[in-house]
């Protein structure tokens, strides 16, 4: 079941590779080891305007890309460090970047929380 929520920093009105999203999806369910149709990607491109860090002017090619990872029980300790490295490195090739731009949030486990078509995961 995990969910990614995929924010590339881009130039406001450049186009979204319409393959972009389906290769992200096939890039993390290989590193999550998991069969079609089970990691789902949430796609919003974020226009460059609406991003800063302090002090620092961002060039395009190293912008940023924020994914946040939502699974029922995410892995823990060393299981998580293994996945977000494995995991970085899948999108950092996917958009062409250098690992140190792809940065990661975990989200809170989803079971008990999130439910799909009324079911939830428990």
């Amino acid at each position: 079941m995990p969910i990614l929520d995929v924010e590339p920093v881009q130039a406001a009105h450049a186009a979204v590779d319409p393959t972009l999203a389906p290769r992200l999806a096939d890039a993390a369910a290989a590193v999550f080891g998991q069969a079609p149709g089970r990691v789902w990607v949430r796609l919003r491109p974020l226009p460059a305007a609406q991003y800063a860090e302090n002090g620092v002017a961002i060039v395009a090619d190293e912008s940023p890309v924020f994914i946040t990872v939502l699974h029922a029980r995410p892995p823990e300790g060393d299981a998580r460090a293994r996945e977000a490295a494995a995991l970085t490195s899948a999108i950092a090739r996917v958009f062409g970047c250098a690992d140190e731009h792809v940065h990661l949030l975990y989200a809170p486990a989803g079971a008990g929380r999130q439910a799909f078509g009324g079911r939830l995961v428990t």
